[in-house]
């Protein structure tokens, strides 16, 4: 019987933990079509969710899950004391994480968690779902733009008479959801910081607190939170030099920009205000998009805006208050920023990584070579000779860049990549010097496993294929499908690729061609698209074919 292609693999999450915030993640989940298994230790849980998750399984033990094959991702709503042995396990369990906030309650847990999730390469995600608010993203935007002007300070508050917690304080329930809407509107980490609050229903833990943060760049900010307040309040007010905003999350209209200014009349400082200015916003539910975004990375393998790297900024943040509230409301230094993980990578003494740059576990920088802030870059990379990478770049793992190469904003490159020597890639079509077309970029995307051949030139805004090979000197003005081989100015498909670099110019009588040198059989569907027939293209590649063994020359003739 003839071989039919792998289909891709579906995501199937395990929820755990089906308490007050769990329930959301169940809903969904499931209305995305991923949800596959509910765990809770609860019986009570199982009785409540049957007739409204048919077709979803129900476990009461956590190793259940991490023992079943067809879980491919878990998604952690329990204490917070429990998160750094059950992310452990499920990465250990070769499953993709996406855990509450915080990530963990210590710091060291924290790295170790970020280093084993880019050591086994697993999607690690916390739910910092402010992040995906339309308001926040409207407002970085616009702060990103300078229509805010200079940032001068800002402040949040989070207040509350509702769910009171007995097994962590108000600091680590509430603030780390602000702490991470600060760190990313202004792209810095503090410097120094003070907290101090009150334990007024159970001793040593805490039901209000008020934190204070100098940053580098002289911004100050503080963060007011409780669960001891008559009435709900979610409010960040943003003061900038030319704009103030303000995002109320219990409002009707989320985020209102006030072009107040302060004149200065006969010496003395004036207020002068004007009418506030509704944003219009996206109408859609952030905890949705928080999990779309989720099950997005893991199909992609692209890292999540809120990865682990920025839940252990955020778990430092908290840990820099938690010691200063222990002390008295003293400022803790040294700065949280020079603290940054211990992330082995290695940065050639001739190249220079910014501040604000993230660079993963196992990879390497070379002579010359330049990460700017804000670029992120997977683990594993080899960075060749005098190459840089531009705030906004996204490098996925194990990327191979060689010398003299660009990654403009905009470019996002995912796992496995190989970028040839001098190969050039562009993001404006129509660049001019007197025109700025800052906000024009378009996005080029490189598919996993794909090779740019030296010298090509990739035209921006197209999508090279996963495990493509793009011939060198090639000019690419179009996107290019999976597994095809390309060559010319303009560049033409001329043929097909193997996972392994192989051309595929051969077939038996039914079509199939099979790579010389591992093997794998691959077919052109009618519709013009190539499949293995042996392998999920998004499945890594076993071990004993990770290393070549004979030349291609060597390969090609013996194939002959």
């Amino acid at each position: 019987m003839q071989s039919q292609p792998v289909a891709k693999s579906k995501v199937n999450v395990a929820v755990v933990g089906i308490g007050y915030w769990g329930k959301n993640l169940v809903r969904n989940f499931h209305e995305l079509g991923a949800l596959a298994v509910l765990c809770d230790a609860e019986r009570s849980v199982e009785d409540g969710c049957r007739n409204r998750y048919e077709g979803v399984t129900f476990c009461r033990e956590f190793s259940a899950v991490l023992s079943d094959p067809s879980i491919t991702a878990v998604a952690l709503a329990t204490p917070a004391i429990t998160h750094y042995e059950m992310v452990k396990a499920a990465l250990e369990a070769e499953k993709d994480v996406f855990v509450e906030k915080p990530l963990a309650v210590d710091v060291e847990h924290g790295e170790k968690l970020v280093e084993l999730a880019a050591t086994r390469r697993r999607i690690l995600m916390v739910g910092h779902v402010l992040r995906y608010h339309p308001a926040i993203l409207k407002l970085q935007a616009l702060i990103q733009e300078g229509a805010l002007g200079k940032i001068n300070y800002l402040y949040s508050n989070r207040l509350n008479i509702g769910k009171i917690r007995t097994e962590e304080n108000i600091l680590w329930s509430f603030a780390p959801h602000d702490i991470s809407v600060m760190l990313s509107l202004l792209d810095e980490m503090p410097n120094r910081v003070s907290c101090e609050g009150g334990a007024y229903l159970n001793r040593h833990i805490f039901d209000v607190t008020l934190s204070h943060f100098d940053f580098p760049s002289g911004v100050q900010a503080h963060i007011f939170v409780s669960w001891l307040h008559p009435v709900k309040e979610q409010r960040l007010v943003v003061v900038g030099s030319e704009k103030m905003a303000v995002f109320d999350d219990t409002a009707g209209h989320k985020l209102v920009l006030y072009p107040h200014k302060v004149e200065w009349r006969n010496r003395v400082p004036t207020a002068v205000k004007a009418e506030g200015e509704i944003i219009a916003l996206e109408n859609r539910e952030p905890l949705r998009a928080e999990c779309q975004h989720f099950l997005d990375c893991v199909g992609s393998r692209i890292s999540p805006v809120s990865d682990g790297a920025e839940g252990l900024r955020v778990l430092r943040v908290l840990d820099a208050c938690q010691r200063s509230l222990l002390s008295g409301a003293s400022a803790v230094g040294p700065s949280v920023s020079q603290r940054e993980p211990r992330l082995p990578y290695f940065v050639h003494e001739s190249a220079y990584v910014d501040d604000g740059a993230e660079v993963e576990v196992g990879t390497k920088i070379w002579h010359f070579s330049h990460i700017m802030k804000g670029a992120r870059i997977g683990a594993h990379c080899v960075i060749g000779q005098n190459v840089n990478v531009d705030g906004g770049a996204t490098i996925g793992n194990n990327g191979k860049i060689q010398n003299n190469v660009s990654v403009y904003a905009g470019v996002v490159i995912d796992d496995d990549v190989f970028l040839g020597p001098s190969c050039v890639l562009t993001n404006v079509i129509n660049p001019r010097a007197q025109v700025n077309r800052h906000s024009l970029y378009e996005t080029t995307r490189l598919k996993r496993g794909c090779t740019v051949g030296a010298n090509a030139t990739i035209v921006c805004g197209v999508t090279i294929g996963r495990y493509a090979f793009v011939g060198a000197g090639s000019v690419v003005t179009r996107s290019v499908p999976d597994f095809a081989l390309v060559v010319g100015n303009p560049a033409r498909r001329v043929g097909w690729m193997s996972r392994h670099g192989h051309r595929l110019d051969s077939s038996d009588v039914n079509g199939v061609m099979r790579c010389p040198e591992s093997g794998y059989r691959y077919k052109e569907t009618d519709a013009g698209v190539l499949r293995c027939l042996d392998l999920d293209e998004e499945a890594p590649l076993p071990t004993e074919l990770r290393n070549g063994t004979r030349l291609y020359r060597q390969l090609r003739e013996a194939k002959r």
